[in-house]
């Protein structure tokens, strides 16, 4: 009998929750906590943190979980280090749904660098308009230049102020459409660009965007991801799971 627990938060995360809806798969979804109006599924869903790895493997023996499917952010990189550690200590299988990285292309103005200390650094001295691609739990940083203009996208509004004067906040749940993104960088002039390489189709049109314009983009590379079994596609894990993705899923 399986029942399976997806880690979820991402668009891939979701199609997976439609998919194992349709097929009447036993699973439950999982929301780390981060968004406080998360997008509906079609399964039973909890919200909030685990209590780390113990917490996680605990859990896995009270809800009788037999397959554990990590499709968190690539960028969840202690979420997954925990699901792994929590499935080595129960005994459960586990996978990771997880897209390719974005691949720098003809035309695109990338620098690439490790982290947010970086991404700060790379951005220019003389004020800029930047488009900060990269979650509300990142930008504090950005405060130690506060000389430029930055566009903010959030799914909830922010809690209070934020770290720097001249900010425009966009309230929006994705996926984008590249007129869309083009419509919202050409009417607030943007001219950089901070993303985090996310991989995958649904967060790919800032990027298309920001070729299409000449933008300079400063690209967060992927933490190390642990090692444990990958998949790039909602099909291979409904495989994995001995279920057929139903069509259109």
């Amino acid at each position: 009998m399986i029942r399976a627990l997806i880690l979820g938060g991402t668009s891939d995360a979701n199609l997976l929750a439609n998919a194992a809806a349709c097929a009447g798969l036993d699973a439950i979804y999982s929301y780390g906590g981060r968004t406080r109006a998360p997008a509906h599924q079609p399964l039973p869903t909890r919200i909030g943190g685990f209590g780390g790895a113990s917490g996680l493997a605990e859990y896995i023996c009270r809800k009788g979980i037999s397959h554990v499917v990590d499709a968190t952010h690539p960028f969840a990189a202690e979420m997954s280090r925990n699901a792994v550690a929590a499935c080595e200590a129960t005994g459960t299988p586990l996978i990771a749904l997880e897209r390719a990285a974005w691949a720098k292309a003809a035309g695109d103005h990338w620098v690439e660098v490790a982290g947010i200390t970086s991404a700060v650094a790379a951005l220019p001295q003389n004020r800029a308009r930047v488009f900060l691609a990269i979650g509300r739990q990142h930008i504090a940083a950005f405060g130690t230049k506060p000389q430029h203009a930055y566009t903010l996208r959030f799914v909830d509004p922010p809690d209070g102020p934020l770290p720097f004067p001249d900010a425009d906040v966009i309230v929006s749940r994705g996926p984008f459409t590249l007129a869309g993104e083009l419509e919202m960088m050409c009417a607030r002039g943007i001219e950089w660009i901070v993303a985090r390489n996310s991989g995958g189709t649904g967060a790919h049109a800032k990027i298309d965007a920001a070729r299409e314009l000449g933008l300079s983009v400063v690209m967060l590379k992927r933490p190390e991801s642990p090692d444990r079994p990958r998949v790039e596609s909602v099909a291979e894990v409904m495989q994995w799971l001995g279920h057929r993705a139903c069509l259109g899923a």
